[in-house]
């Protein structure tokens, strides 16, 4: 690989998981009343059971400036957002953590209630959240080569963290039983500092 191609692999790298990370997914029907783990950001649409919740709102994009509580963000369609963390609110960044985990740049879903300012208080908020189709390439001690197309990308493995589950089964911290070559779900936490992934959950077989 030349370095020209080598440096065209890597953008395209980085515009494919941001693309991922704020445009990938669709958050709905997660309400105010719904689940704020890492699956409720994939969520099927639910009616919201109390009316002061019933128009909940739903901000993605990128986070351009953070002011205190207060997240700018832009979103993938250009559109701009200011999304306000409160002590209720709860985030994700891999695994349940405080704002202070939150990055200028990191790419975000937010759930929330839109207040008469235009912003939205958030009740949940996943910070650069993937769910992705991969193929395992590699295996190694710390990390997975994954491929989802062209784009090759590594997934960081960590003890305790990091789970499997195979065929539909529930999930164990055993990664042995993964192999090179198999179709592999993998939800994570981009890192936009290398454009690897942090692996959360990775679920082969049906």
């Amino acid at each position: 690989m030349t370095a020209h191609q080598g440096i065209s692999s890597a953008v395209g790298r980085r515009r494919f998981l941001t693309r991922t990370v704020v445009g990938g997914a669709t958050i709905v029907g997660a309400t105010a009343l719904g689940g704020i783990d890492a699956d409720a950001a994939f969520a099927a649409p639910q009616p919201s059971l109390d009316p002061a919740f019933a128009k909940s709102s739903f901000v993605e994009g990128r986070i351009t400036r953070i002011d205190g509580s207060v997240l700018q963000v832009l979103g993938s369609h250009g559109d701009r957002a200011c999304v306000q963390l409160t002590n209720a609110t709860s985030i994700w960044k891999g695994e349940p953590t405080t704002a202070a985990a939150i990055d200028t740049g990191d790419g975000l879903y937010a759930r929330g209630v839109p207040m008469p300012d235009g912003t939205v208080a958030a009740d949940a908020v996943w910070v650069n959240i993937v769910n992705m189709a991969t193929t395992i390439r590699g295996i190694g001690k710390n990390r997975l080569h994954l491929s989802h197309g062209h784009h090759e990308i590594v997934g960081n493995v960590f003890p305790g963290t990091t789970n499997a589950s195979y065929a539909g089964q529930a999930l164990t911290s055993d990664l042995s039983k993964l192999r090179i070559g198999q179709h592999a779900q993998v939800l994570g936490a981009w890192r936009p500092s290398d454009d690897s992934v942090d692996v959360v959950r990775i679920s082969v077989g049906h």
